[in-house]
């Protein structure tokens, strides 16, 4: 299996040509961050090998001198901190690394999403590193590995190789199952993960100890993809209150099992603060094909958007709509808190969705498209000029994001 460039590479070089900060990168359980930093550091320390642990343990002067780190070189070399979220002091020890040495090494640390959940808690690592979240594969990076022109965020658009787009859509965005393109080793990928998930992840990370009612909560929720997230009744089926549902579920969704948008009100009129929307970061076993064409296509929203604000280009949020009279549309983007397109998901092509022009004439979002799966690639710019809602094939207009 060869192994395949990623816009992540290219994110690394620009981020330790031009920034002194810490690049913290952060995504799920096997998206490929330990492969692709590693393409980028000089030096590597890995939590989990005892060897390196006791060298971080034993303070920043010692791990200096054995990674080299003050010998004089041409360049700055980096050196790389993988799964150091473990270690339950992490963010002092890299306070202390920073501070001492950022003019001789330039550092990246790759953990779970933990680093997420930890960077809210103080200010220690202030201004010291830039946050960046990895995604598996998707159409544009199977396209493009550049990063965006600030001037225009989205892409000219670009035809996908159709046994690309086959393992996207059947084996999934992480690496190996896209890469190797087989089903028997896809399905034995999918069922490991998960439980190294719950199993090993949440147990060594959180304190949940009814492990066999969070594997139920799990269960529930991989049938759940694309809907709305009912805590109550989930609180019920599961044999626990809806406090610990809600933190459940906060915990698989900082964990990287699914994610959750919200509906999105401002200029609304009648519009309700709704349940959430869950969705499962890996749409590949998704048995509905409703649901997991509108999980694979608010994978890839949800990428763009997370990309687009780890790079700067600006403020850029991913919600749903839908008001009392349960008019619905599956995503909107927001940037820089203006509405900027809608999204309504078909696996088929299907007449219009009426909801596209209700929201679209109430909320003035320049664009609005019906994305249709099973759609043969169009060579128009989704984006060309601003218009009222309009049908467009999913692999064109995915093909214009990240």
């Amino acid at each position: 299996m060869k192994a395949k460039k990623r816009i992540y590479d290219t994110l690394l070089v620009d981020h330790l040509a031009n920034h002194r900060q810490m690049a913290l990168v952060s995504g799920p359980r096997q998206v490929g961050k330990t492969t692709t930093c590693r393409n980028h550091a000089d030096t590597y320390a890995n939590w989990d090998n005892v060897d390196n642990r006791e060298e971080i343990l034993a303070g920043p002067a010692n791990l200096v001198e054995r990674l080299k780190l003050n010998r004089l070189s041409k360049t700055t070399p980096s050196a790389l901190f993988d799964e150091l979220h473990k270690y339950p002091r992490w963010k002092q020890f890299l306070k202390g690394f920073f501070d001492t040495y950022a003019d001789q090494v330039r550092i990246i640390v790759t953990g779970s999403s933990r680093m997420d959940v930890y960077r809210c808690g103080g200010d220690s690592l202030m201004g010291r590193y830039f946050l960046y979240r990895m995604h598996p594969f998707s159409i544009a990076e199977t396209l493009n590995t550049d990063l965006p022109d600030s001037k225009r965020i989205v892409r000219p658009p670009k035809k996908v190789k159709a046994a690309d787009f086959d393992a996207l859509w059947r084996h999934g965005g992480y690496p190996e199952p896209f890469l190797k393109r087989d089903a028997r080793f896809s399905r034995r990928w999918q069922s490991l993960r998960l439980e190294q998930l719950v199993r090993e992840d949440i147990r060594d990370l959180t304190q949940i100890q009814q492990i066999d009612q969070l594997e139920t909560l799990v269960r529930l929720l991989a049938n759940r993809s694309a809907h709305q997230l009912i805590y109550g009744n989930l609180a019920n089926d599961v044999r626990v209150s809806v406090d610990t549902v809600r933190r459940w579920v906060d915990i698989l969704r900082n964990m990287h099992l699914g994610f959750l948008i919200r509906p999105w009100f401002k200029n609304v009129s009648r519009s309700l603060r709704k349940e959430p929307k869950w969705f499962l970061r890996d749409w590949a076993s998704i048995k509905d094909a409703g649901d997991k064409a509108e999980t694979f296509v608010g994978c890839h929203l949800l990428k763009a958007v997370d990309g687009w604000n780890d790079i700067g280009l600006g403020t850029f949020e991913l919600g749903y709509l839908r008001d009392k009279e349960k008019h619905e549309v599956d995503f909107i983007v927001v940037r820089d808190g203006d509405p900027w397109f809608l999204v309504e998901v078909k696996h088929r092509d299907e007449s219009l969705s009426e909801t596209l022009k209700y929201y679209q004439d109430r909320i003035k979002a320049p664009f609005a498209f019906q994305a249709v799966i099973d759609a043969e690639y169009v060579d128009a710019d989704c984006f060309a000029r601003p218009r009222g809602p309009v049908v467009v094939p999913a692999r064109t207009l995915l093909s214009q994001l990240l």
